[in-house]
């Protein structure tokens, strides 16, 4: 799982239709649910930022069989300001774009950051079906993301919740790349705590 970018057109576009058209039947089946319980949770990564959690997104109990921890961080392009507070009211709008994919479990949406990236962090069943979501997803963001902004890491066998208590591996940094990021972080996934 050490491929880098998103998923050729004829591969990403067609999963993220099929995600979009598999939505409202798991939404008319009462499936997918918004917990308030982490609100406002803030989030500290190793490379010195932070943010909170402004909305959490699950399926069922949100738990996966097979689990793993999918870390991805883009920036927007031209947002700033009151654009920010925008953007996270639409993005209820775009549930119907991860929520369908096979093996989604849940997802935490964090605010910018000092540096201005939105992530998500979410739980989803089995690492090959995060890859490839992450890489369909890249697909998406590119369309609103500045350029070179987008990153995933997958962490294999490691629940969302142990992820954010601070216990888990070192991942695949996807990353455009390798190594450090253009900040010069290594491991802009990594959370150094979470109260």
């Amino acid at each position: 799982m050490d491929e880098q970018g998103p998923l050729r057109p004829q591969e990403a576009w067609p999963g993220v239709a099929a995600c979009f058209l598999a939505t409202p039947a798991l939404l008319v089946r009462g499936l997918v649910h918004l917990p308030e319980e982490r609100l406002g949770t803030r989030i500290r990564f190793a490379d010195g930022t932070s943010a909170p959690v402004y909305r959490e997104t699950r399926l069922g109990s949100g738990l996966a069989r097979d689990p793993c921890t999918l870390v991805v961080a883009f920036r927007l392009l031209l947002v700033g300001g009151a654009g920010h507070t925008a953007f996270r009211k639409e993005s209820l709008l775009n549930t119907p774009l991860f929520v369908g994919f096979p093996g989604f479990a849940s997802k935490l949406w964090l605010a910018h950051d000092e540096r201005d990236r939105y992530r998500g962090v979410y739980e989803w069943d089995g690492p090959g079906r995060a890859e490839r979501y992450a890489r369909s997803l890249w697909r998406v963001l590119a369309l609103v993301s500045e350029p070179g902004s987008i990153r995933y890491t997958v962490l294999p066998g490691l629940r969302r919740d142990d992820f954010l208590a601070g216990t888990g591996g070192r991942g695949t940094d996807t990353w455009p790349g390798a190594g450090p990021g253009r900040d010069g972080s290594e491991e802009w996934w990594r959370v150094q705590d979470t109260p």
